[in-house]
């Protein structure tokens, strides 16, 4: 039996008002994958992450996109079974999106919600068993030693790996990350990066993630799909990009990138051997 796509895409448009968001797009993202999206603000990279977890409801003209060979939406109309969907489709916000006032362990462990039921969960009513499963998550993410501790009280690198040891406990197949790391310094952003990259590569997790920095694209994601005015205008290897690709992707000067204009981009790889938790 062959393995349907982990997101398949096919002409989805959107458009707000007489702006158009996203125009015909179609992707293909296979299981395992780990795909960039890069391109300007504005672009539609967050917007087509929000059409594949269902939360935006594309145009009624054309468009259909599936999630593990389940149909999201279809025709500007999103699936009634699409909360069964979402519990296989972890998402991570740029704001981290914790409730501050709640201890770390317990935002982790409201990743369970769509397995335990709302009921159990306000109640608080999980087993030990459960709340090991998560301190894991935590441990995995270097974040063990806090958890205890206010949301509220963490910097926001440790709130974003907080939020992905959340996506973790929610076991979840797909993980869809916009701009994760754009209020981010370099080092938070860089163990973001390898907390998402750790998911993908011991767990499977299909990571799409919206990024800005294009050298953590190169990085980090071995397929990168750049989007502008709501088109794709590149969608191959990261390692492929030049110079002349991102200043048409930008429309900024190549000197701006502080790059060859023809040669493919090269950056170390800078892999720490454990995850610091100061970050």
């Amino acid at each position: 039996m062959t393995t349907p796509p982990a997101v398949e895409i096919e002409d989805v448009r959107k458009t707000f008002g007489r702006r158009t968001a996203l125009h015909r797009v179609s992707l293909r993202v296979e299981p395992g994958e780990m795909l960039a999206l890069i391109g300007p603000s504005g672009s539609g990279k967050s917007t087509l992450l929000r059409h594949i977890s269902g939360l935006v409801a594309a145009d009624r003209t054309a468009g259909r996109i599936r999630v593990l060979g389940r149909e999201v939406q279809a025709a500007g109309r999103v699936t009634p079974d699409i909360r069964r969907i979402r519990s296989e489709v972890g998402f991570i916000f740029q704001q981290f999106n914790l409730v501050g006032r709640l201890s770390l362990l317990t935002n982790v462990l409201a990743g369970m919600l769509a397995r335990v039921g709302t009921v159990r969960s306000l109640l608080g009513g999980f087993s030990l068993a459960e709340k090991r499963r998560a301190m894991q998550a935590l441990q995995r993410v270097g974040l063990a030693e806090y958890a205890a501790q206010r949301a509220s009280t963490l910097s926001g690198g440790q709130q974003q790996r907080a939020a992905i040891a959340r996506a973790m406990e929610q076991r979840a197949r797909i993980l869809l990350a916009d701009e994760p790391i754009a209020s981010l310094d370099p080092e938070s952003a860089r163990l973001v990066m390898e907390c998402l990259t750790s998911l993908n590569r011991q767990d499977g997790v299909t990571v799409i993630v919206s990024l800005h920095q294009v050298q953590f694209a190169v990085q980090y994601c071995p397929r990168s799909v750049a989007l502008k005015d709501g088109r794709v205008v590149y969608d191959g290897p990261s390692s492929e990009l030049t110079g002349e690709t991102l200043r048409r992707i930008y429309g900024c000067r190549v000197p701006d990138f502080g790059i060859d204009s023809t040669a493919p981009l090269e950056f170390d790889v800078c892999r720490a051997p454990a995850l610091a938790a100061s970050a």
